[in-house]
């Protein structure tokens, strides 16, 4: 039986979760157009959409909320806020923001003009979204073994680097304006980057003049696993190994939501004075003043403390063995998963787990709902639902090589019984995968679709 470390917290508060009947989950589903982001959250019993903003705070953040300065500007939050970032991350320049895709948002607004690509190992939907609403092409070069579920190598999230010289050469570095890679790598099971990918794509993208931008949601995860796995790392804190990270970059943005430890907030940090002056500018516009970003004093105080926290190697060590226990009780029932477990999250291989269901009728999707009407549990899609698109220059349909359902582990929130409930319902429901049938889309926008789409069953 496998196990993981002891929490190194105690419980001080709890929220009461029901587990409502079948038959109330079927009309549930009806209701929300088999989108799982539609649900009433108080009809979810274990709730897995996603690690963001959906964590427990600690008391130390509590006790930091009360302290917070409410002034507009130049609160002494802002500046407790930029120390812990200076500590950490060490860029010249930064805004506070209210999530990561305002971050993003801006980013993509100042730098991006239509017919602009924008590589990275794998975008994330947001990130995704906002280059495409800017006229860009984001483009994934995650290396090939990131894309086979089973390969067993230790930091599957690195980028390819022959295939981004290579795209760097076919469209012209004036024609990329800025790079990113994203840690861990979200999309792609939530698999590491090593510290010497980190470095190499931080040359490459600097020898033709390219600015280079780290998507930093989960940093801290990707620390220690770098920590735990790449030579040279093992006697280095976590909060060495990110300096030395982010040292490499030109900026980073991040959702403050997943490895900050908070319900809401982020950042854009950069080096260059100009790009910050023009992202102020845009912030003041769309999120509000430079030091507060449109968040309250008490966001800003439970960021700098949630920042630190979020390095500490007791919990890291609980955070990352609680995941791959998830995997482990998984893999004793057969099912197939990314393999080996990523950081925040477990991701079904719903490709694998339903080969009868083609893409275009969403395989993910499938599952993701079937796993809802058998268990109550709310988990995401995280394939041709989220990721599939129109080539901007055929009109063809691109499908993403993985078709996949996310279960998202909330930080210091479930314990090991609902971790094994989960397991047993997916057990449950492997012994009649073969009953399950696709999906049609209703309704959809033209972007970022997974989040207010329509289905149907076939």
């Amino acid at each position: 039986m496998p196990k993981y470390p002891v929490e190194p917290f105690r419980i001080k508060m709890v929220e009461p979760i029901r587990l409502i009947s079948p038959q109330a989950r079927v009309e549930a589903m009806h209701t929300a157009g088999y989108n799982l982001f539609a649900l009433k959250a108080e009809d979810v019993f274990v709730d897995l959409l996603t690690d963001s903003g959906t964590g427990a705070m600690s008391q130390s953040q509590w006790a930091a909320i009360m302290e917070g300065d409410e002034s507009y500007a130049g609160a002494r939050s802002y500046y407790r806020l930029a120390e812990a970032m200076q500590d950490i991350f060490g860029f010249e320049y930064f805004v506070p923001t209210h999530q990561g895709r305002a971050a993003e948002n801006i980013l993509s607004s100042l730098l991006i003009k239509p017919g602009m690509s924008v590589p990275s190992n794998m975008h994330f939907d947001t990130t995704d979204a906002n280059i495409r609403a800017r006229g860009g092409r984001p483009t994934n070069l995650v290396m090939e073994e990131g894309l086979n579920p089973k390969s067993q190598l230790p930091f599957k999230g690195n980028m390819d680097l022959e295939l981004l010289r290579d795209f760097i050469h076919k469209v012209g570095p004036q024609n990329i304006p800025f790079g990113t890679i994203t840690v861990t790598n979200n999309a792609g099971g939530g698999q590491p980057v090593s510290m010497e990918n980190i470095r190499q794509v931080a040359e490459i993208y600097h020898q033709n003049g390219i600015p280079f931008f780290i998507d930093a949601c989960r940093y801290a995860e990707n620390a220690y696993f770098i920590k735990m796995r790449e030579p040279g790392y093992a006697k280095k804190t976590t909060q060495e190994i990110a300096q030395e990270m982010f040292s490499l970059a030109d900026g980073a943005f991040m959702s403050a939501k997943k490895d900050a430890l908070v319900n809401i907030g982020g950042f854009l940090a950069m080096r260059d004075q100009q790009l910050y002056q023009n992202v102020c500018n845009e912030l003041i516009l769309r999120e509000g003043f430079p030091t507060y970003g449109g968040l309250s004093g008490r966001d800003l105080d439970a960021m700098a403390v949630g920042l630190r926290e979020g390095l500490d190697e007791s919990y890291l060590a609980y955070r990352l063995g609680q995941t791959a226990y998830l995997a482990g009780r998984l893999q004793e029932y057969g099912v197939p998963i990314v393999e080996p477990a990523g950081g925040h999250a477990i991701y079904v291989d719903a490709g694998s787990f339903l080969p009868h269901i083609p893409q275009a009728e969403f395989p993910g999707q499938a599952l993701a709902a079937a796993l809802y009407l058998q268990g109550a549990i709310r988990g995401v899609e995280i394939g041709s639902v989220m990721f599939a698109h129109p080539d901007p220059d055929t009109g063809e349909m691109v499908y993403p090589h993985l078709e996949l359902v996310r279960l998202a582990i909330p930080r210091r929130v479930y314990t090991q019984a609902h971790l094994d409930y989960v397991a047993d319902t997916l057990g449950e429901l492997s012994q009649r995968c073969n009953e399950l049938r696709g999906f049609r889309i209703t309704y959809s926008p033209p972007l970022l679709r997974h989040f207010t789409a329509r289905f149907e069953p076939l």
